[in-house]
């Protein structure tokens, strides 16, 4: 919708489908998770045919699920707590709107709630197959394992995109991710938009209660009507905005956002690629396993999590392999490639000596796992980068390092995001609003947090 709406593709926004996904194994098997359920299950088969059966009904399983979840990202969350005769009326609309939800209510209960480990044993009774579905609650950014509750809802989020509109579908995107702002940018100009880079703030002017503008590191100020932080909730709330100007217990509520992530960073530059033995391009009908993904039982899941949760870091770290040069040869120089690698799992703050040298094992870990799957990568390697949670912290402003600004559970998510009782995008301070990913619906670089809290301040506007 918002990739329509603001006609980013005539701004230079498009998306390039890549290879379907490879998962290789320690006793040299492998599957590759195809777009067709019949292909999949085949691949399924030579672990459990019983799962192989069960795939299909799981999944529609989860597209009876997912338009819930489709539909609820675009609202603006009621107060679940109201206090008012308009907060009264708002969730009575609310749940007039979503009755007809009523019968499979049990079973969004159980997505939000249980982990996914117990989830997919309803189902499946293979480990390898568990874990290749199980393995979205890291892959996906969390600070978390396929054990902890309320995980289960991370098998759904895949399903929460429209694949089926003009917009296309899912993929890179052509230039890299620091394409999208780009398009978006490109877009508004049309209409008045004026981009400003470089220009760091300093703090958030508010005057009687409501936010009059900015002030810029620089010293220079900015005037407006409103103010709109794409920043995370903490520091905006924790350092863009004076302590006298929110209540303590909001500021309470936002100290407590559970934002600690473990996930991490490695960019490799490569004169050649890896080679994957258990790949046979010739019975997988395409070149090259451009996404690959490492972790394929339930314990090595969870042993890289409990390795960061005591403080350290994965000795074995799950990876997500990405290779999106091969599809888009403006990212490197001719004849080379970009790996991009999102792993997991590391600590934040490690309990011994933090990370100076430890980032250099870190990388090393990383490779040796790659390295297990696919003999004498390092040989092609002419360049590495490794972000932990505290460079992803400093970079992009994330924090504790974590792509979502916090965590996507249950009791961080819908009414009670970013805090209980500012759901609605709206803060204390007067014409000062949220739209990143602290907000409802939370990370994923949707735009969805975006559109629902614009939408939201063209009606105070109006006012």
């Amino acid at each position: 919708k918002i990739i329509l709406d603001l006609e980013l593709a005539k701004s230079g926004f498009e998306t390039l489908k890549p290879p379907p996904c490879f998962i290789p194994f320690a006793d040299g098997r492998s599957i590759v998770v195809w777009p067709e359920v019949e292909r999949t299950c085949e691949e399924i088969a030579q672990f459990s045919k019983k799962d192989a059966a069960a795939f299909p009904e799981y999944q529609k399983h989860l597209q009876k699920l997912a338009p819930f979840i489709r539909q609820i990202i675009w609202e603006t969350p009621p107060n679940m707590l109201p206090r008012t005769l308009g907060d009264f009326a708002q969730l009575a609309k609310f749940g007039w709107r979503y009755r007809k939800f009523g019968p499979i209510a049990a079973d969004l209960y159980d997505i939000l709630t249980l982990s996914a480990y117990d989830y997919l044993k309803r189902w499946f009774e293979s480990d390898a197959v568990i874990a290749m579905m199980a393995y979205f609650v890291g892959g996906g950014g969390t600070n978390m394992s396929p054990k902890m509750p309320s995980t289960a809802f991370a098998l759904l989020r895949p399903l929460v995109r429209d694949h089926g509109t003009p917009a296309g579908d899912w993929g890179y995107i052509r230039g890299g991710m620091g394409s999208i702002p780009k398009a978006i940018a490109q877009s508004g100009a049309r209409f008045g938009l004026e981009t400003r880079v470089d220009a760091p703030v300093s703090h958030i002017l508010v005057r009687n209660n409501r936010a009059a503008g900015v002030v810029l590191e620089s010293g220079e100020e900015i005037a407006a009507k409103c103010v709109i932080s794409n920043a995370n909730a903490k520091a905006t709330f924790l350092g863009l905005v004076e302590e006298k100007e929110t209540p303590d217990e909001f500021r309470t509520h936002v100290r407590n956002i559970r934002t600690h992530s473990s996930c991490y960073k490695v960019h490799l530059g490569v004169e050649q690629l890896p080679t994957y033995p258990s790949f046979d391009r010739a019975k997988r009908g395409f070149n090259y396993p451009g996404q690959v993904r490492v972790g394929s039982t339930v314990d090595y899941l969870e042993q890289a999590y409990d390795d960061a949760k005591y403080g350290g870091f994965a000795r074995k770290p799950f990876l997500t392999v990405h290779v999106p040069s091969l599809l888009d040869d403006t990212i490197a120089p001719k004849g080379m490639h970009l790996m991009s690698i999102f792993a997991g799992h590391a600590a934040y703050e490690l309990k011994d000596n933090g990370w100076g040298q430890a980032r250099g094992q870190l990388l090393n870990n990383t490779l040796d796992e790659l390295e297990s799957f696919a003999p004498g990568e390092r040989s092609g390697i002419v360049h590495s980068e490794i972000l932990t949670p505290v460079d992803l912290e400093a970079r992009f402003g994330l924090p504790n390092g974590h792509v979502h600004h916090g965590e996507i559970t249950v009791d961080q998510v819908f009414f009670r995001r970013p805090v209980p009782g500012y759901a609605d995008y709206r803060t204390p301070v007067q014409n000062l609003y949220l739209c990143g990913a602290s907000a409802h619906p939370g990370g994923g670089v949707t735009g969805v947090p975006g559109h629902n809290a614009a939408r939201e301040i063209l009606k105070d506007m109006r006012k």
